[in-house]
C-alpha cells in the first residue's frame, strides 16, 4: 500500500523547468483580501476604503462576497466595484453562511498570498504589513493575527472569551500548536497553499477548519498581535453559543472523521509517509549498498528519504511539482552540499543541469510509473551517470494490482521482473541486484482496490503499515503472494563503447 508516494508533473512550462535551488522562490506581488459580507451596509463603504488604502507593498485585490444580503449591501459593492477595478465582487443568490462566502472568494482570487476581512470594522486593515512580514521574510506559510497578546482591546463578554479559550485549547491538543487565539478572522495564507486546502464549511466553522487543515498541511503558522475593535449584539455581532458547539464539532470532524486535508493526492499520501520513520528508514537500508558519495534524487517529493541522504557529498534533489520544490528549498536549501531543482524528468534537455556533477548514483523511488515515456527516462539517467555508477530503481509491482488507486495516483503502468529489467538493459545498464518485497503490502493493496474500490489510500494505512513493519518484514518469507513492490539496481559499464543513443534510435526507426 505504500508505493506511489511521488508524483511528479509532466509538462511544466519552460520557465518551471529552469527553476533551480541558485533562483529564488517567485516573488509575491498581489494581495488577495478575501472580504464576506451579509447585511453590513452601513460599514461596508468604510473597510473597503480603508483595504484600499491599507500601506502594503502588493498590489491590493478586493474579492467581495455578498451572502445574499437584505439591505442593500449586494447593491452596493456592486457600485463599489463599477468604479474601482480592484474591487471584484460576488454575488450569491442564496444565503449560504460565512464560510461558503470565503471559499467563494478563494476560487476567484488571483493573488500571491490572501487574507480574511470582516466587513465590519472589528478588524483593522491597516495592519496588514504585521500580518504579511513573516510571509514576505519567507518564514511562514500562514499568519494569524492574535486578539489576545501584545495589544490593547475593547472588553467585551467573558462567556465569549471563555469559549474562544476552550476551543483553542482544543484545537492546540488536537492540532499540536500552541495559538492563542485560533477563532481569530484574521488569518493570512499563502495562495498556493490556499488553494490546496480541501475546505467544507459553510458557516463560522471555516476558522476551526482551515486551522486544522494547515496544521495537518504542516503549514509553517506565525502569530502575531493585532488590535480588536469587537461589537455587541446591537451593533451587529451575528455568532452565538451553537456557533461554539458547531465549531467544537468541527474540530472533531477534521482530526479524526475526515483527515483528508487536500485533494493533492501525492502530498497527502506523502505527509502521511512523513510519520513513517520506519519503514523509510527500512527502504533506504535495502539499498543503502548501492548509493555512491555523489548522488540525484530523481523525484524527490516532500524529502522523506532526502533527510537520510544529507551526509553525502553531493545530494541534488529534484522534483517538477510547485508544491515540493518550495518545500525542498525551505529544508534543505540552506545544506552546501545540497541542490534542489526543479526540472521536468522526461526533457532530455533538462539533464543539462548536472552536466558538470560526475554523479555516481541516482535513485528514483516511485517515480518512473507517473512518467509516460518511461524507456527515454532510463535513457537520460544512464547518460547522466558517471561510468561505474548505479541507477536504483523502486517501482510498483504486479500488473494484477493495478486498481483505481492506482489511477487516482496517476500510475500510467506497475511493472514485472523482466519489464523492467529489459527496460533497463535496453538504456545500457547492467542488472546487479533485483528483489521483490512487501507481500503484506499486496495484500493491502488488493483489498482496499479489487475488494473495497476504494480510490485513495488513507495515512492511517500507512501509519499501520509502519506499526506493522516488524510482521511484514517475517510475512514477506512466508506470504504465498508476490511483493507489491519492485527493486532493481542497475550498473552503468565502467568502460562503455559509444553508440548511437537509444531515444534517438527508436525515434529513427518511428
Amino acid at each position: 500500500m505504500l508505493e506511489g508516494l511521488r508524483i511528479v508533473c509532466n509538462g511544466a512550462d519552460d520557465s518551471h523547468a529552469s527553476w533551480s535551488s541558485t533562483s529564488a522562490q517567485a516573488p509575491l506581488r498581489r494581495l488577495s483580501v478575501l472580504m464576506p459580507i451579509y447585511n453590513e451596509r452601513w460599514t461596508l463603504s468604510a473597510i473597503v476604503s480603508r483595504v484600499l488604502a491599507a500601506p502594503v507593498p502588493l498590489e491590493i485585490e478586493l474579492v467581495a462576497v455578498d451572502d445574499s444580503s437584505t439591505d442593500g449591501s449586494r447593491e452596493l459593492i456592486s457600485r463599489l466595484a463599477e468604479g474601482d477595478s480592484r474591487i471584484k465582487a460576488v454575488l450569491h443568490e442564496k444565503n449560504r453562511g460565512k464560510g461558503a462566502a470565503i471559499r467563494t472568494a478563494i476560487a476567484h482570487m488571483t493573488g500571491d498570498v490572501a487574507v480574511v476581512q470582516d466587513a465590519d470594522l472589528e478588524y483593522n486593515p491597516a495592519e496588514y504589513p504585521v500580518l504579511l512580514a513573516p510571509i514576505l521574510a519567507g518564514d511562514a506559510d500562514a499568519v494569524f493575527g492574535s486578539r489576545f497578546v501584545g495589544h490593547s482591546r475593547r472588553v467585551l463578554y467573558f462567556w465569549h472569551g471563555l469559549a474562544n479559550k476552550f476551543l483553542t485549547l482544543v484545537s492546540n491538543v488536537l492540532n499540536n500548536l500552541n495559538l492563542t487565539d485560533m477563532e481569530t478572522c484574521s488569518k493570512m495564507v499563502r495562495a498556493d497553499v490556499l488553494r490546496r486546502l480541501r475546505l467544507k464549511s459553510d458557516t463560522f466553522t471555516i476558522e476551526p477548519e482551515l486551522t486544522c487543515r494547515l496544521a495537518q498541511w504542516g503549514a509553517r503558522i506565525y502569530e502575531v498581535p493585532i488590535s480588536y475593535r469587537g461589537r455587541t449584539y446591537h451593533e451587529g455581532k451575528k455568532i452565538r453559543a451553537l456557533d461554539g458547539a458547531k465549531a467544537l464539532w468541527e474540530l472533531v470532524r477534521c482530526r479524526f472523521l475526515d483527515t483528508q486535508f487536500t485533494d493533492h493526492a501525492g502530498f497527502y499520501i506523502l505527509s502521511a509517509v512523513a510519520r513513517a520513520q520506519k519503514y523509510n528508514r527500512w527502504l533506504l537500508d535495502q539499498v543503502r549498498p548501492y548509493l555512491g558519495d555523489r548522488l540525484l534524487e530523481a523525484g524527490s517529493g516532500m524529502g522523506n528519504l532526502s533527510c537520510q541522504l544529507l551526509h553525502r557529498e553531493r545530494l541534488v534533489l529534484v522534483d517538477n511539482d510547485e508544491i515540493y520544490v518550495p518545500l525542498l528549498e525551505r529544508r534543505f536549501g540552506n545544506r552546501d552540499n545540497v541542490r534542489v531543482d526543479c526540472a521536468d524528468l522526461t526533457d532530455g534537455a533538462a539533464y543539462k543541469l548536472w552536466r558538470d556533477e560526475a554523479l555516481d548514483t541516482i535513485f528514483c523511488s516511485n517515480v518512473l510509473e507517473h512518467l509516460g515515456p518511461d524507456e527515454d527516462v532510463l535513457e537520460f539517467f544512464h547518460d547522466t551517470l558517471v561510468p561505474g555508477g548505479h541507477c536504483v530503481m523502486i517501482v510498483p509491482a504486479g500488473k494484477w494490482l493495478y486498481t483505481p488507486i492506482d489511477r487516482e495516483l496517476g500510475h500510467f503502468r506497475r511493472y514485472t521482473r523482466n519489464e523492467l529489467a529489459e527496460k533497463m538493459s535496453a538504456a545500457g545498464f547492467q542488472i546487479v541486484h533485483q528483489r521483490q518485497f512487501s507481500r503484506l503490502g499486496s495484500v493491502g493493496w488488493a483489498v482496499s482496490g479489487h475488494v473495497l474500490r476504494r480510490r485513495h489510500l488513507s495515512p492511517r494505512q500507512m501509519i499501520w503499515y509502519d506499526r506493522l513493519l516488524p510482521l511484514a518484514k517475517v510475512l514477506d518469507y512466508l506470504l504465498p503472494v508476490p511483493g507489491m513492490s519492485l527493486l532493481m539496481v542497475g550498473r552503468k559499464p565502467a568502460a562503455a563503447a559509444p553508440a548511437v543513443p537509444i531515444v534517438e534510435e527508436r525515434r529513427r526507426a518511428a
